[in-house]
């Protein structure tokens, strides 16, 4: 793994000279930073958010960040890619971290591997795939109908490594459940009621497992990032500038 990985950032957005909050957007799988284009547009116009930094980064084997047969797109290397990337944002505000999708993954184990370098987490349309999904030979056949899914928008994309090699190091991965339920910073998971992709059958479980930190908001609507999830967003870091400040 490169030592010097770091992610290309596609938004960087702040309407006053001194933030006072930053918040770090990871997309998901087979997608970029423009997942959140509507969302961050919504987020920039509103007046109590005008002292909020928005960053949105594209992943590796995305975007315009690196990509290539050197890079097995682990966890690792995300990890120490968007690392890099923070430390270059020279944030001297709390911070935190929303993921999308995959990217609920990417960020939960980034604030699990650098405690208290994040204040909160917030993750819409997080899959909560259990390791007994996982072992589950139905399973598979949910993973076909994402696959088929994916390729309706883009069919080339299921070919590449990065594709492949992120579902299954990352989104494949048995130790997810166990890094969300152990979370110890506020985690909100924001999800859609007809989202056919994440599971939304563990959410209960989840919040048990970890009802001190983890709490959870559903929302209609599928696996996008759509309005009624970032209006939901916008809410929370009210909240959040408010709370953590």
């Amino acid at each position: 793994m490169s030592s010097h990985l770091t992610l290309a950032k596609a938004y960087d957005h702040c309407g006053a000279k001194e933030p006072k909050l930053t918040v770090v957007f990871i997309h998901g799988i087979a997608s970029n930073a423009s997942s959140y284009d509507h969302a961050l547009k919504h987020l920039e116009k509103d007046a109590a958010l005008k002292d909020v930094r928005l960053v949105a980064f594209d992943l590796l084997g995305s975007g315009k960040s690196p990509s290539g047969d050197d890079l097995e797109y682990t966890y690792d290397e995300q990890l120490t890619a968007l690392h890099s990337a923070i430390e270059d944002l020279n944030v001297k505000t709390p911070l935190v971290l929303v993921g999308h999708s995959m990217g609920t993954f990417i960020v939960a184990r980034y604030a699990s591997t650098y405690p208290g370098a994040v204040k909160q987490l917030i993750l819409i349309s997080p899959p909560i795939y259990t390791k007994e999904d996982l072992a589950d030979p139905a399973f598979e056949v949910g993973v076909k109908i994402f696959r088929d899914a994916v390729s309706l928008k883009n069919r080339d994309i299921l070919e590449t490594k990065a594709f492949n090699n992120s579902m299954q190091n990352i989104v494949l991965d048995p130790e997810n459940y166990s890094v969300l339920t152990h979370l110890t910073l506020p985690t909100t998971l924001i999800y859609g009621d007809t989202d056919n992709f994440i599971a939304s059958y563990n959410i209960p479980k989840a919040l048990a497992a970890n009802s001190t930190y983890l709490t959870a908001i559903k929302t209609p609507g599928h696996h996008s990032v759509s309005h009624e999830k970032y209006t939901k967003l916008a809410e929370i870091l009210k909240e959040a500038k408010n709370e953590i400040i």
